[in-house]
């Protein structure tokens, strides 16, 4: 579902893929200054080392943010059971290794069984959640520890294939809040081992699919020549 490039005054929705490394943000900001949008925001966070489907919504598409917020979401990716990070992804340091030797197939059943449907999950650490008016992610980077409420999500769909273990490749399907990272590292726990965020890919919001989303390089594009701006921006 790509944007039409022509109705700047009733605003857009914008799908685009989030490179790797940029954080949501960026991506929004980038849009905001070559596209010469007035307003923008993006529907959904994605963590900086995660990639795949960003909607993104312009001047009075603003106001169905938090509806496409609020639509089931779908992920796949790659965990590493065996060794553990604060940040439960490969942005901070290794900070624990555990064996792996006992983890059978009826372990990993086991435990993709107890994270499927509803269930009570603590938000990471390293994390946009707002603790006290501020990002938790600022209070661990300060070493702060901070008390973190859990919250109620619904995983309709937990797949999981151990072909390469210890890595195990994934898919999921949830509800808004749900976070991948907390899964990862509940999965080591309940593996009786650590376990890290290695890939994660953002698939599906509600009905809109990576598949029919834009490169940020090429929505930039074809935008500037549709507005008449220089292309090299």
């Amino acid at each position: 579902m790509q944007s039409d490039p022509n109705i700047p005054d009733e605003g857009e929705v914008i799908l685009i893929d989030k490179p790797l490394t940029w954080t949501s943000f960026d991506v929004a900001n980038k849009l905001k200054r070559a596209c010469k949008f007035k307003k923008i925001g993006h529907a959904g966070t994605l963590d900086p080392l995660a990639t795949g489907l960003l909607i993104l919504c312009t001047g009075k598409k603003t106001k169905q943010i938090d509806t496409y917020q609020a639509q089931e979401k779908e992920y796949t990716g790659t965990f590493v059971l065996g060794k553990t990070t604060p940040s439960v992804d490969l942005e901070t340091e290794f900070d624990a290794e555990y064996t792996t030797d006992h983890i059978t197939q009826e372990v990993l059943e086991s435990a993709r069984i107890q994270l499927t449907g509803h269930i009570e999950q603590v938000p990471p650490i390293y994390s946009a959640v707002r603790v006290d008016g501020e990002r938790l992610y600022k209070k661990a980077r300060r070493g702060e520890v901070a008390e973190i409420k859990k919250r109620n999500v619904e995983v309709s769909l937990f797949e999981i294939d151990a072909a390469r273990f210890p890595e195990i490749d994934f898919r999921i399907i949830c509800s808004k809040g749900t976070y991948i990272r907390s899964m990862v590292r509940d999965f080591g726990e309940l593996a009786g081992s650590g376990a890290y965020l290695s890939a994660l890919c953002r698939t599906r919001i509600g009905a809109f699919e990576l598949k029919n989303a834009w490169s940020l390089t090429d929505f930039i594009h074809q935008k500037r020549v549709a507005l008449n701006l220089e292309v090299d921006e």
